[in-house]
């Protein structure tokens, strides 16, 4: 079944109202919002790579709030271990049994503050969780549910006692983000309302989880012409013969492309692909997953500019999804 264009109208402005009741907590940062409302309806998951105090743990309660959802926030530290994120199986001596106790992953919304600074088996315990939704503890699988968004944050700066995450682990973030510094007209706003410790608090609940659920798999619904799909291998492939990359876009970035252009495109309110969505999302879901040649990284070269330069090298499609959206 493919989305009508009476279902993306309905999608765009669900959507937008999402976003506007966030933007509310998060001010003057809409665009950030948007890609990460777009993250979660696409069941990826964001690396905000950010400094501190940027508005980060606000962001994942205004969404959870938005949402009718729960929120966890681990502060992530060297001695943390896995099963302080995903649970532990205690022995009940009273009644002789095994009982699970769930740990902060189960949630809707899980605000992992400064991953980076977990030991690489404590990274590792969210590998599971952030492919697949759930988490296998003595051989038992538990879900965690719909909807599940991990926001991860680490700190750009501030790097002593930090373990870079792997490029496994890098592949799993559907899109790396950054808050950022307000401008100056919103400091304003925010500094003329803080006597509200909590902006997220004020915030009423849209729509429920379960219609988030439902939102997600219609936006996979949406039409993906066969020449968007063949321009988004083209751009995956060029990444990887790109002279100044040792790694490019993997297939799991790719998939992860057409997932989250599909639900762009309905937030659009288009029941199609087009180029240009591919090109709006490039450079959060793919710079990150593009692991430099050292070289080329000292001559200044970045993982945007390779994106940047496959985009103009590889010609984008004509834009006939308008007239083929029942194949």
């Amino acid at each position: 079944m493919t989305m009508t264009p009476q279902q993306a109208g309905w999608f765009q402005g669900t959507f937008t109202r999402l976003v506007d009741n966030v933007d509310r907590a998060v001010m003057g940062k809409r665009d950030v919002v948007s890609l990460v409302t777009a993250a979660m309806l696409a069941e990826g998951h964001v690396l905000l790579e950010d400094a501190p105090g940027t508005g980060k743990t606000s962001l994942a309660k205004s969404m959870a709030a938005t949402v009718q959802g729960t929120s966890t926030r681990i502060q992530f530290t060297p001695d943390l271990l896995p099963s302080d994120v995903t649970g532990v199986t205690i022995y009940d001596q009273q009644n002789h049994t095994f009982s699970f106790h769930k740990g902060p992953v189960f949630t809707s919304i899980l605000l992992a503050d400064e991953i980076n600074r977990a030991s690489p088996k404590t990274q590792s315990a969210l590998l599971e969780v952030m492919e697949e939704g759930r988490v296998t503890i003595d051989g038992e699988a538990h879900e965690v549910g719909r909807p599940f968004l991990v926001l991860a944050t680490q700190n750009p700066i501030e790097t002593a006692g930090t373990y870079r995450l792997p490029e496994a682990q890098l592949d799993r973030f559907l899109i790396k983000a950054t808050i950022g510094y307000p401008s100056m007209e919103v400091t304003e706003r925010i500094l003329a309302g803080s006597a509200e410790r909590n902006p997220s608090g004020r915030l009423q609940a849209l729509i429920t989880t379960d219609a988030i659920a439902d939102m997600a798999d219609l936006g996979q619904t949406v039409h993906v012409d066969g020449a968007v799909l063949r321009y988004v291998a083209e751009l995956a492939d060029a990444t990887r013969q790109d002279q100044d990359t040792r790694l490019g876009v993997s297939v799991r970035g790719a998939l992860a492309m057409i997932r989250l252009a599909k639900v762009w495109a309905a937030a659009q309110g288009r029941h199609y692909v087009i180029p240009d969505d591919v090109k709006v999302l490039s450079q959060p879901t793919w710079a990150h997953r593009l692991v430099m040649d050292p070289e080329a990284e000292f001559a200044g070269v970045t993982q945007a500019s390779v994106i940047q330069r496959v985009l103009g090298d590889v010609p984008a499609p004509q834009n006939r999804a308008e007239r083929t959206t029942t194949d």
